[in-house]
């Protein structure tokens, strides 16, 4: 099952910085409503059905990773859409994986849960080599026990794995030791990389008696005169314009655009298209790139292809051009920009 198939704790009113461990567990920084019936969604599912895909399938723009071009990329900075979450930025000399998942269902189960309908680009084994992997949370369609096994067995050693607080142990269990977790604004230096965690509005849980025992949140990424932000999943709070004051602007900001319905259910985990241009503006990203969307099916109730185009008709509406706010095929590689008007 994946982040949406589980049930969030009910009671969640958190206040603001109190994001520390039990007896509560972790919370979010701002109040919000508590979460709705996963069993009333459940219900709503079986009786209205799900979206089926149209003739000829769902409409998910995808190619091939260009294995020569990221494995001989050098200095350009690069980023390639794997596919939901998942991004490979190569910068300043450095190949970071963020949130990756390489295997066919987003599920603690090998054949069940929400399933991948379009092929992966490029295989674990044919990325260069891995340097950092960052792992924004503990869902299932973000943080994969298979993917992450065999990322660490890349010849030349294993990467360095970031993630958020409590989640240590769990890659220690998987066999992988070369980790280390952060709490919100913590920063690493990693090569001539800064990482910072940085709080959002989300959730964890893997099991049945494990409800918020670890840390979630975004990636800030600064290096060779950029930027970038990934905010992992979240809903929208305060918290986006918190971290565009404290660390933004920012050149470039992965943010989600799917995974939203039904909107009742969805609201208080994942932004919608609207919330996704608001946060955009939160941050001060220069531009941005839809992501969380097109890989999954039934992890959600919306159409797999709607994203983009409710994103599309939002961008027009707000005055914004296809450079201010776009999405990429799976696959694809782009290279990254500084801001208009920033020193290059």
């Amino acid at each position: 099952m994946a982040c949406a198939s589980w049930r969030p704790f009910d009671g969640f009113y958190a206040e603001a910085g109190a994001h520390a461990p039990p007896p509560g567990g972790f919370r979010n920084n701002y109040p919000h409503d508590p979460p709705a019936s996963f069993l009333a969604w459940q219900w709503e599912r079986w009786r209205r059905g799900m979206p089926e895909p149209p003739p000829g399938g769902w409409n998910i723009p995808a190619m091939r990773c260009d294995g020569e071009r990221l494995r001989n990329a050098a200095n350009e900075p690069l980023a390639t859409w794997i596919g939901h979450s998942s991004f490979l930025v190569q910068l300043a000399g450095t190949n970071v994986l963020l949130d990756p998942q390489f295997s066919a269902n987003a599920s603690p189960l090998a054949f069940g849960g929400p399933r991948r309908v379009v092929p992966l680009p490029i295989e674990p084994e044919d990325l260069p080599h891995v340097d950092l992997v960052l792992t924004s949370h503990n869902h299932y369609d973000h943080l994969d026990t298979a993917t992450v096994r065999r990322i660490a067995r890349q010849p030349g050693g294993p990467p360095l794995f970031l993630a958020p607080l409590g989640l240590a142990a769990w890659f220690r269990a998987k066999g992988i030791d070369r980790v280390d977790e952060l709490e919100w604004w913590d920063t690493r230096e990693a090569g001539r990389l800064r990482l910072t965690l940085v709080p959002v509005q989300h959730w964890s849980r893997r099991g049945l008696a494990d409800a918020n025992r670890t840390l979630w949140g975004g990636w800030a990424i600064e290096g060779a005169g950029l930027r970038l932000l990934h905010t992992g999943d979240l809903g929208y709070s305060k918290d986006a314009r918190d971290v565009g004051d404290r660390l933004g602007p920012f050149d470039l900001a992965f943010i989600p655009i799917g995974a939203y319905a039904p909107r009742w259910f969805m609201k208080v985990m994942h932004v919608d298209v609207p919330e996704a241009m608001r946060l955009r503006s939160d941050l001060r990203a220069a531009r941005a790139i839809g992501m969380h969307w097109g890989t999954f099916e039934h992890l959600t109730d919306e159409p797999l292809d709607e994203p983009p185009r409710l994103l599309a008709i939002a961008r027009d509406a707000a005055g914004l051009g296809v450079r201010d706010f776009d999405v990429m095929k799976i696959g694809e590689t782009r290279r990254i920009e500084p801001a208009p008007g920033a020193p290059s």
